[in-house]
């Protein structure tokens, strides 16, 4: 073992040197040596998403420098180190929101204020999205092919393929995904690029900050100085006429100067009702690509996927049962196997195409014909917690508040079309970021407690029940 350390400290100082900073910490720095032999060096990794880019873009920079370091060729094994279905260690992340008893913090965060503490949640939330959000993770199916090809072209050359890219297609079916994903690509290709990716809704709050405040100078150079600008949702800019006034002179600015700009809608430009003639010509510049829902091999190879990047195993009966039972998006498909999975895992039982019908029944059977919203979300939360609405969207940390709040969050995620913004909006103006902590946290604990397990799935058929019956 000592070998293999040394052996990896050597390789790293050679890797470190050819990636960038956030390259290195997001992909390479969780990597551990495992095992050394005469011609194989075996390399640990924390989970499926690592082990996807090492295995694939890196794989022959690593086996370089395995190989330079070594003094002699060596070939690279890696291996997902996941000692039990579902550790504890490799699913929870540290959360500025939530107080979980076993946990022990460190000297500085025993020390730290709680603008410390919720930074380096965000930190945390920005690491995982780094992770996850990456064309490497992206599964390709004939309804969206062209998106991702066209995305990882702008990816490899802003500026100089397709400006502006517009992307559209139904909620849940991966837009997001591939906007971070070209975030995420260009600012570790190309690191001295200044990327932004922003919500419309970060975007229209941050625009009335600046008339609030009198900074619109500051405004316009924040984004008028960048070299790519990805806007998420932009449906949402509908009716809102002097932000849009200020959206037309930010993409004649970007766009006069060479500089990239992807859009992404739940529609294309024209069939966005108040969107000014001019923003319309000028979002169907480029190129519009749409997606579609995926078929049923592309929703069984998504599942598998999952699987394959949280280091379980899926059996074929159980992925292609799922997959032809949910069809309308993938955050549905992922919620349903997340279902699926926790209860495994609760149960200490292999998964079966007989406990996924048990598991699914009443949510396969309850296609609701009426939207479910946050004050539907809420007002079930409420009765079945006993707190407040004003509770639930308020600042209090009480644990047993929070943990409800994060219900209520990761609920309305499954549920509902709402966009991580939007939502934080719902629950109190909050960040985002917090939002996505609530459902990777509820998420990880319904793996590990029987009692959040059995609180999210009564909460969900509560809120399905009132779907179906306006019982609210």
């Amino acid at each position: 073992m000592l070998a293999a350390e040394q052996l990896w400290i050597s390789a790293s100082d050679l890797l470190k040197s050819q990636v960038s900073d956030g390259v290195w910490q997001s992909t390479f720095a969780p990597v551990a040596p495992v095992e050394l032999t005469h011609d194989r060096f075996v390399l640990g990794l924390p989970n499926g998403i690592i082990r996807d880019k090492l295995d694939g873009r890196y794989r022959p920079l690593v086996e370089d420098a395995v190989s330079e370091a070594a003094g002699y060729e060596l070939a690279v094994d890696f291996q997902l180190m996941v000692p039990t279905l579902f550790d504890p260690d490799l699913t929870l992340r540290d959360e500025p929101d939530i107080d979980l008893p076993a946990r022990t913090t460190s000297a500085f965060e025993s020390e730290a204020g709680p603008t410390a503490r919720a930074n380096m949640g965000t930190a945390d939330a920005a690491m995982d999205q780094r992770q996850r959000y990456t064309f490497d993770g992206f599964v390709i199916g004939p309804s969206n092919r062209f998106a991702h090809a066209a995305a990882l072209s702008v990816a490899e050359r802003p500026g100089g393929s397709y400006n502006p890219l517009f992307i559209y297609g139904s909620a849940g079916l991966g837009k997001t995904h591939i906007l971070k994903a070209i975030e995420h690509f260009i600012n570790d290709v190309y690191p001295r690029l200044k990327v932004l990716y922003v919500s419309t809704e970060t975007f229209l709050n941050e625009f009335v900050d600046s008339i609030k405040n009198s900074s619109g100078n500051d405004f316009k150079r924040r984004y008028r100085q960048i070299d790519v600008l990805l806007v998420d949702d932009i449906q949402f800019i509908e009716g809102k006429d002097s932000l849009q006034e200020e959206l037309f002179h930010t993409f004649n600015d970007l766009y006069g100067s060479n500089r990239q700009i992807v859009l992404s809608s739940d529609r294309p430009p024209d069939a966005i009702p108040t969107l000014e003639e001019r923003l319309k010509s000028r979002f169907m510049m480029g190129l519009l690509t749409d997606i579609q829902p995926p078929d049923i091999e592309t929703r069984m190879a998504i599942l598998r996927k999952k699987a394959d990047r949280d280091g379980y195993f899926l059996p074929n009966e159980v992925s292609e049962f799922i997959a032809a039972n949910i069809t309308s998006n993938i955050r549905e498909l992922e919620g349903a196997l997340n279902k699926v999975t926790a209860f495994a895992a609760l149960n200490g039982q292999s998964m079966t195409k007989l406990m996924a019908e048990q598991v699914l029944g009443d949510f396969i059977a309850d296609r609701q014909p009426r939207p479910i919203t946050v004050p539907m979300i809420l007002e079930a939360t409420v009765e079945q917690f006993g707190f407040t609405s004003d509770e639930l969207t308020g600042k209090s940390r009480r644990r047993p508040l929070v943990i409800s709040r994060q219900m209520a969050m990761y609920v309305t995620r499954q549920l509902t079309d709402l966009s991580f913004p939007v939502i934080a909006r719902e629950f109190g103006g909050r960040d985002h970021t917090t939002v996505m902590h609530a459902c990777d946290k509820i998420s990880a604990l319904m793996k590990e407690r029987s009692q959040i397990y059995n609180d999210v799935m009564a909460l969900e058929k509560k809120v399905r029940h009132r779907a179906q019956t306006g019982d609210y």
